[in-house]
């Protein structure tokens, strides 16, 4: 098993961007747009002319051969180059975080579990706190108003490392406290920020929709326009558009848990309502309105059930 990758570098000075797909092996539509988009390169219909761009059509080929999410563990969590690998993602982050340091630029093709709209998912403000601190929010704003979506969503790291704290706190012999752990949220785009880049993940919609490949497709031809990589007219930002941001993350206790309904990616909740039942019989509320976010119903005890995710002006 191996590693590939396609780089296209023009004579002239530009961005240099990377654009992944199958970070999960189950969401291919950026596989599929990936390779769209070389194709159209090789014959021509497509020009690279400043700058450099990267493809990585299969970032995690060992899940992406057995068309699953994870191939020995979650790629997307706490990406870091380790000395020791042990699992297969040990491995791909020692290969692809370096690769992801040679680029300015990170666009990442993902799908997700239920039904929904294409979302595309954005770092913090500029901040120099201890957690992400950041000082690219205004170019990955720009970018985002040009990927071809109208929902944005920020507050995906804090979110994830409070939720890790009460999961300590909970069982405090389970894993050791301390910054490494309340790391654990950091993936592909949280990673680039942390060597001077700036970054997207774009939720292309359900994993088997038809339309998640074009949602990809678009996105990849905007970006080279907009960073004038290619030679395409840049597109027009987006008309509307839906902010939130993300506040709390619910684990899944125990198999028997359920949600009350099949719950959609940004179903709105009021505060007060019903989520879902513990197995043990408690209910599970929205303590306030907004909307509900990545709902898994069959995450593994431990993990992610649901996040929640409120209105915020941003974009």
């Amino acid at each position: 098993m191996y590693f590939h990758t396609q780089t296209f570098q023009a004579p002239a000075a530009g961005p240099r961007l990377i654009v992944l797909g199958a970070v999960h092996g189950n969401e291919t539509c950026g596989t599929q747009a990936i390779k769209r988009v070389l194709e159209e390169i090789a014959d021509g219909r497509i020009a690279i002319l400043r700058g450099a761009v990267t493809f990585v059509p299969i970032t995690n080929p060992l899940a992406y051969q057995h068309h699953r999410r994870t191939g020995d563990r979650n790629l997307n969590r706490h990406l870091f180059p380790t000395p020791k690998p042990v699992e297969f993602e040990d491995h791909i982050a020692n290969w692809l975080c370096p690769l992801l340091a040679q680029h300015e630029v990170l666009l990442d093709l993902h799908s997700f579990h239920t039904d929904g709209e294409p979302f595309a998912l954005m770092g913090p403000l500029d901040n120099s706190g201890p957690l992400e601190p950041f000082a690219h929010a205004e170019k990955e704003e720009g970018l985002a108003r040009h990927l071809g979506v109208q929902r944005f969503v920020d507050g995906w790291l804090d979110t994830y490392a409070r939720g890790v704290a009460r999961r300590q706190a909970a069982n405090p012999e389970a894993a050791p406290a301390g910054d490494a752990e309340l790391r654990y949220g950091v993936g592909t785009t949280e990673y680039m920020r942390t060597v001077g880049g700036y970054g997207l993940t774009l939720e292309c919609g359900q994993h088997d929709d038809p339309v998640a490949p074009e949602v990809a497709y678009r996105a990849i031809l905007n970006t080279l326009a907009y960073l004038q990589i290619s030679g395409e007219a840049p597109p027009p930002p987006v008309s509307t558009a839906e902010s939130l941001r993300i506040y709390e993350v619910v684990d899944r206790a125990s198999d028997q848990d359920t949600f009350v309904k099949v719950w959609r990616s940004f179903d709105a909740v009021q505060a007060g309502e019903l989520i879902g039942t513990r197995g043990d019989g408690e209910d599970v509320y929205a303590e306030e309105g907004g909307y509900i976010l990545f709902p898994n119903p069959d995450a593994a005890c431990g993990q992610e059930w649901f996040y929640l995710a409120k209105a915020v002006k941003r974009i």
